[in-house]
């Protein structure tokens, strides 16, 4: 439709060119210019349509171009992970550009952009039991799946389809194959199977079937991930208690096993333990054997070194006997001789003591003697020699003269010394022998 559009423009801007390059004649002059004057000295308001249709031409064109740049911009961008595709209207022809910046001729080319990443497409309505398309069993039940696939455009078919692909290429080609083939495999399980033990046989399953169909749209297929299984509440209800069960059965089996297994364990140890045993005791005899072997090889030469065993005993016997004799007369000699030392000691220590006693004797009474004369002479030193001994703890005495005259203190020495004095006399020597005969043992 537009190429048509666009011929017929073509055809009036060729026709109106075509018009004003024919050749002029002297009569189509003549009425231009009487039009001219006639424009010029009549009405000057009208408005020359053929005069002004080439400047609206070109505001035409130039708007319009305007407006195709505008909306159709002649130089695109391809990004990186991405691949353009460059198609001519006219000839048909398709280019692919990698990244960079691409020359797209308005109304006559036209770019698509295509991602070469890999792209995931989510069954968002098969994820519940309870949603608006669940999944189906083979026994009737409705589950839920997370399903998720991956897949990328093929960049060695997207020249070839790139006038064919749709813009959102998972919303119209993937889903719907997607949709197709995983209902059809689904229903070919049972619940348990699908939960538990058959997941990586229905992936592989569902990855076989799609994976042709998507080719054969352009689209190579990467993974299909099987995520959360969302099951009935009735059926996880019996479900979990017929796990328990089964888990209670494994585990009173693996019991069983467990108890079997210590049972031989403890079989198999008190066989070890009884060979053990044995092993050793006829270890232990050979070693008592061996022994004894050895003992009595050994007692061959034990023999008579006991025999000089006893007689060096013996031998050192009677000479810790004659040693302990010697040193027994050698203490008792000592002892004697210590004993007489000590007399003569002794002896030694009287005859001084007796010498020192008449030493002394002698001499206190020859000074008693001189002391005696001295008095006699000076009897007033009596009373100086008392009151040089009272002066340090007497400081003051209070008595009674004497009626005849003698020193104060002479009723506190009292009359023995006058005694004394009166039958010592005047023989002091004789007074000082008496006293060395009294002190004398």
């Amino acid at each position: 439709m537009w190429q048509q559009r666009m011929k017929a423009w073509l055809d009036a801007v060729r026709a109106r060119f075509a018009w004003r390059g024919e050749r002029t004649t002297s009569g189509d002059i003549e009425a231009y210019e009487s039009r001219d004057e006639t424009i010029a000295v009549g009405s000057q308001g009208g408005f020359d349509l053929r005069r002004s249709a080439l400047p609206l031409t070109i505001g035409a064109i130039a708007v319009l171009s305007a407006v195709a740049l505008v909306l159709h911009p002649p130089v695109q961008g391809v990004g990186r992970g991405e691949v353009g595709v460059r198609i001519n209207h006219v000839t048909g022809a398709v280019s692919e550009w990698n990244e960079g910046s691409v020359f797209v001729l308005p109304g006559l080319q036209r770019m698509r952009v295509f991602s070469l990443r890999d792209q995931s497409w989510r069954a968002a309505q098969m994820s519940r039991a309870d949603g608006p398309a669940p999944l189906q069993s083979v026994e009737g039940l409705s589950l839920g799946a997370d399903l998720t696939v991956r897949y990328a455009i093929d960049p060695l078919k997207v020249g070839v389809l790139a006038k064919s692909l749709p813009d959102d290429v998972g919303a119209e080609i993937v889903e719907p194959a997607a949709q197709g083939v995983i209902y059809k495999v689904f229903a070919r399980y049972t619940v348990r199977e699908i939960f538990s033990t058959k997941r990586s046989e229905i992936q592989a399953a569902v990855e076989n079937e799609l994976k042709p169909r998507l080719a054969a749209d352009g689209v190579v297929l990467r993974h299909v991930q099987i995520g959360k299984i969302d099951l009935p509440a009735d059926y996880r209800r019996g479900m979990e208690s017929l796990l328990a069960e089964e888990l209670a059965g494994e585990k009173m089996k693996y019991t069983l096993d467990l108890k079997e297994k210590q049972v031989k364990e403890t079989e198999l140890t008190a066989k070890s333990e009884k060979v053990r045993r044995e092993i050793g005791a006829e270890a232990a005899a050979r070693e008592q054997v061996i022994a004894a072997k050895g003992q009595e090889e050994a007692m061959k030469h034990v023999l008579p070194f006991k025999q000089r065993q006893i007689e060096q005993r013996q031998l050192e016997a009677e000479a810790l006997k004659v040693t302990r004799i010697k040193a027994a007369e050698g203490s008792a000699q000592a002892r004697r001789i210590e004993a007489n030392g000590e007399a003569e000691a002794r002896q030694k220590l009287a005859d001084a003591e007796v010498y020192r006693l008449d030493k002394v004797g002698k001499s206190n009474a020859e000074q008693m003697g001189r002391e005696g004369a001295l008095i006699t002479r000076h009897p007033l030193l009596i009373q100086k020699t008392m009151a040089d001994k009272l002066s340090d703890k007497v400081q003051v005495i209070i008595a009674a003269p004497g009626t005849d005259g003698s020193f104060i203190g002479a009723g506190l020495l009292g009359n023995a010394k006058r005694t004394a004095v009166a039958t010592s006399g005047d023989d002091p020597e004789q007074h000082a022998a008496s006293g060395d005969a009294k002190e004398a043992p």
